[in-house]
């Protein structure tokens, strides 16, 4: 069950102020967002605004609420029982939990690569063909392979498995894995990619892979990234959010963030003093 209560006592707007990437336009917006599993309260009001054509990485200790804020971007936690939402959080102006969104196409919208990569028990080309063909994307073959070679292209993945295209995506590596499901989000044409710890299952050169990638993603889409790599957060990201305890506790771009954080909290974290 979703409620929808928009809180004006909750903590003031942390907002997209200063350059670091992006057009500068809001893709999303959050006000008020608190998240309760049963009667344990995991987000305590977080007001975020993320810029358009972006990276921004949300970091914080284990259990401080960046994940779960990361499912609320494509309601993710309407799968779980006893998860309740309330406050606002919109897409380009649209409330993403009104009772006219339908959930399939919002997730179309704002794909999600998970910490893990998980592959569908399918050819190479059956996993990124999925997407478009239950949305209806193709009408005809060529238009599905177009699509598919396309979106492996942009995954950087292409010139490594397009003479292989009909081999199981679970024989491949675990990095190729991950940038198959990259593939596989982009396939559907979504504005919004979400990454929950895309790298933590990987090697140091297949995380190199995934960097360089999402670096050359940001041109096209906006991107929202939970890490607990702090180096890799101010690798790959402009904008940078701190999370503690459910609280977002800073906000700002991200060199700013790790030279001159303004809070103890987040410079007690990023010194490694706890966490």
């Amino acid at each position: 069950m979703v409620s929808k209560m928009i809180d004006a006592t909750t903590t003031p707007w942390v907002q997209v102020t200063a350059p670091g990437g992006g057009t500068g336009r809001i893709k999303i917006r959050s006000s008020g967002v608190k998240v309760y599993y049963g009667d344990k309260q995991a987000l305590k009001g977080i007001n975020l605004d993320i810029a358009e054509n972006s990276v921004t990485a949300l970091i914080g200790p284990s259990g401080c609420g960046k994940s779960t804020y990361l499912r609320c971007l494509n309601r993710m936690n309407d799968t779980i029982d006893r998860c309740r939402v309330e406050g606002t959080i919109s897409l380009d102006g649209e409330d993403i939990y009104g009772r006219t969104i339908d959930t399939v196409q919002l997730r179309a919208r704002v794909g999600m690569v998970f910490q893990k990569p998980n592959p569908f028990p399918k050819s190479i080309f059956d996993n990124v063909a999925y997407g478009p063909r239950i949305h209806g994307l193709a009408r005809r073959i060529e238009d599905l392979e177009e699509i598919v070679q396309r979106s492996l292209e942009r995954a950087g993945l292409w010139s490594e498995v397009k003479s292989r295209l009909l081999d199981p995506g679970t024989g491949l590596s675990g990095g190729q894995q991950q940038r198959l499901c990259i593939a596989r989000a982009i396939a559907v044409n979504p504005e919004v990619i979400l990454m929950d710890e895309p790298c933590s299952a990987l090697d140091p050169i297949a995380t190199a892979h995934i960097e360089e990638l999402i670096d050359e993603l940001r041109a096209n889409y906006t991107i929202v990234i939970v890490t607990h790599n702090m180096q890799q957060a101010a690798r790959v990201s402009q904008k940078t959010a701190f999370f503690h305890l459910g609280d977002l506790v800073e906000f700002n771009d991200t060199a700013e963030i790790f030279t001159n954080p303004r809070d103890d909290k987040t410079q007690g974290y990023i010194t490694g003093r706890y966490g």
